[in-house]
């Protein structure tokens, strides 16, 4: 099978959720099917992410005009299947069998655009998520459609935006162990830091964390991201007098994982996620999640989690405050470790490989 795989998404500077996704997912088919797959580039730093000996082919940005276009550029070499990890890819006049992926719908519901796109792209961003018209349009036009969880293919089908079979390609948790010590044992504590690891748009409700400090004392927030000066600025004056709460200003994977490991839970009360890939890393280090009870979450964290209203600061520190005791603490590791285990960039892609192959027939 000659399968292409879209890894235009993939960024030269730090990785977003898209981009990890792409990276992730890439090393893992490569790996199992070295002398089958292709992948699509649009610029030569991005191999840097790839396997050293990756088959590749330079093709137009995914934010060309040309994008619309591109199974007809496709086409010349002859591939069978082209996965693409976005739905966006232009799909018209292909001859080989097309494999676009809907990660959420979080941006029908809150359509503010990535600020990274240029003007006349976020205007389009905004046109395209006002209706379910395009999004329709854009699903079938492939062949099979992957997302990465069971919670959005329920609302792919609720929300009745495609004909095509949907298979789920699920997100899976980075290796952070491997930055620490072999003798390290993160989760074993009582908490005294909380970590958050994602952005700060509205949707995310880092407010509900920062207000919950106050019920807190004696530990310290973590907010691990990069952060515009204007959103930090509203953000530090909703943290409660004596309250610790500290801006990293982005940090690399091996801090990351040296914050989670340092008496710590990771946190989020976010209101709308596709997967929640900060929570899955946290369950894979042995760290429990303190976080907001909704199905996507429970899908990723089973039992691994304590839960809260995330409109209630007090509910989400006595989250926190229930991990104090150590053998609630221990079991919730124990489920965590258990439930992400059923995640991994090797199961994925073979779940991909598979229902390429049941589309060729």
């Amino acid at each position: 099978m000659r399968f292409f795989f879209d890894a235009r998404y993939i960024r030269t500077d730090f990785h977003d959720g898209i981009s990890r996704y792409s990276a992730q997912l890439a090393q893992a088919i490569h790996a199992q099917h070295p002398d089958e797959v292709t992948f699509l580039i649009h610029d030569r730093a991005q191999l840097a992410h790839l396997p050293e000996d990756a088959r590749w082919l330079l093709l137009h940005s995914n934010e060309s005009p040309l994008e619309p276009i591109a199974a007809l550029r496709l086409n010349k070499y002859r591939p069978d299947v082209v996965f693409s990890p976005l739905q966006t890819i232009g799909t018209t006049g292909r001859n080989y069998i097309a494999i676009n992926t809907l990660h959420d719908l979080i941006y029908h519901r809150h359509p503010k655009p990535p600020g990274h796109l240029n003007p006349l792209l976020r205007l389009g961003w905004r046109a395209y998520h006002l209706t379910y018209v395009p999004q329709r349009m854009a699903l079938n036009g492939a062949d099979l459609i992957a997302t990465v969880s069971e919670t959005t293919k329920q609302q792919i089908i609720e929300h009745n935006l495609t004909r095509n079979d949907i298979v789920v390609v699920p997100n899976a948790p980075n290796n952070l162990a491997e930055h620490l010590d072999a003798n390290a044992t993160p989760g074993a504590s009582a908490p005294k830091n909380i970590v958050y690891m994602g952005a700060f748009l509205p949707y995310k409700n880092v407010e509900t964390l920062i207000r919950g400090m106050g019920f807190l004392p004696g530990r310290t927030l973590h907010l691990l991201s990069r952060i515009q000066p204007a959103r930090k600025r509203e953000l530090e004056a909703l943290v409660p007098a004596g309250a610790q709460v500290v801006f990293h200003e982005g940090v690399s994977d091996a801090e990351y994982a040296r914050l989670l490991a340092r008496d710590a839970v990771l946190a989020t009360a976010s209101l709308d996620e596709g997967y929640g890939l900060p929570v899955a890393e946290s369950l894979a280090l042995g760290v429990p999640a303190v976080i907001s009870d909704m199905p996507i979450f429970h899908e990723v964290a089973g039992a691994g989690a304590k839960y809260f209203d995330p409109h209630n600061p007090r509910d989400f520190a006595e989250g926190v405050m229930a991990l104090d005791d150590d053998a609630e603490r221990a079991a919730v590791r124990a489920a965590g470790l258990a439930h992400i285990g059923r995640f991994s960039w090797e199961r994925s892609a073979a779940t991909l490989w598979d229902a390429a192959l049941n589309q060729m027939g």
